[in-house]
């Protein structure tokens, strides 16, 4: 490549990252749908091989997709919004257990001067929790307070099913189209590539999502096992945020072990809490990442923290949503020019020197 072309591509880069970073408040609602559409089109390939049409294949799985959506919304958010109450009425129980307890045992060890008055909070909380509603309400008032974000909300809430119907029904016609604009010269080492990519893609976004899946029925179920009022919410809060090594352990552990706290006032359950998320952990260890996931991503646990913090930095929710895919890429593209460099003649002199 020459120098020209070198700073030609360098240029292309540069452009294009400030225009995704302009375009960053409008452009979640595309990458929800294109990580849709990404993994619900094997589902969308394996129909069109029983010889269903390409519109008939995407609409069954699109039909799936939607149906387990409403599923979740109403089986699962009325469930999850019970525990929401049920933890902010355990809210002043919390409030009087550091007042009474932690913080004159934080005083006596670490020769605090004073411990501060938390009953003003208390009674703030209490206040506002009895005058609150549900979670679907407090949503909608603070949506419906402005004309223009509740049109925004409702456009984006539209928009995502559409996109993702169109990318999942012309995924094959929009890859031909990419495929023809290939220089002839690069063609089979470009297909190579994204080959590569498209296997490291594969596994993050259908293996992870099935483990942190996996995790969060786990947790749940283990902290329902041993008596847990708030299982499901902090089960699946943990499960969520999974994706980042070891975060769904530390924020299970500590909300599962306050929790158990306030509601046995026992130490006991805090040994159970602890065999959940440690039988869990082995269980993801030996199990779950072997089998859905393997070696195919290998993104070092740094890398994966330092992805989510920079993409969100940069790029708010969209970059949270693109940051490990974006990381998985370029973990593809090091290794490729790692490889070219062995094979260059640069390394070769520089061995025989």
């Amino acid at each position: 490549m020459t120098e020209s072309r070198t700073w030609l591509w360098l240029v292309a880069v540069a452009l294009g990252g400030t225009l995704l970073y302009l375009l960053e408040p409008v452009l979640s609602p595309f990458a929800v749908a294109a990580i849709l559409a990404y993994t619900g089109n094997p589902l969308v390939e394996r129909l069109t091989r029983w010889r269903l049409s390409r519109t008939l294949a995407v609409t069954v799985v699109f039909l799936v997709l939607a149906l387990l959506t409403v599923w979740l919304l109403l089986v699962l958010v009325p469930m999850l919004e019970r525990q929401v109450a049920l933890l902010a009425a355990k809210v002043p129980a919390l409030l009087d257990w550091l007042q009474t307890k932690a913080l004159p045992w934080a005083q006596a060890r670490l020769g605090l001067a004073e411990i501060p008055n938390l009953g003003t909070l208390k009674s703030y909380a209490a206040g506002q929790w009895q005058s609150a509603g549900g979670i679907a309400a407090q949503l909608l008032a603070s949506v419906s307070r402005s004309g223009l974000a509740l049109l925004g909300w409702l456009a984006n809430l539209l928009l995502v099913p559409v996109v993702t119907f169109y990318l999942m029904r012309d995924w094959q016609s929009l890859l031909a189209r990419l495929h023809e604009l290939l220089p002839r010269r690069s063609e089979a080492e470009v297909v190579k590539l994204v080959g590569a990519v498209d296997e490291v893609l594969g596994a993050f976004f259908r293996g992870q999502l099935l483990v942190m899946l996996a995790l969060g029925v786990i947790y749940t179920v283990g902290l329902w096992l041993v008596g847990l009022d708030l299982a499901l919410l902090i089960g699946m809060l943990a499960g969520l945020v999974s994706f980042v090594p070891y975060l769904g352990l530390i924020v299970g552990v500590l909300a599962a072990g306050v929790a158990a706290l306030l509601q046995f006032h026992e130490l006991m359950p805090l040994v159970y809490v602890l065999l959940v998320f440690g039988g869990a952990q082995l269980l993801e260890g030996m199990l779950l990442t072997p089998l859905l996931l393997g070696d195919r991503i290998g993104l070092h646990p740094v890398a994966v923290i330092f992805a989510v913090l920079a993409g969100g930095q940069l790029f708010g929710f969209f970059g949270v949503l693109l940051a490990l895919p974006v990381a998985a890429v370029v973990v593809v593209l090091l290794r490729h020019a790692h490889q070219r460099y062995l094979d260059s003649r640069l390394y070769s002199a520089a061995n025989r020197g």
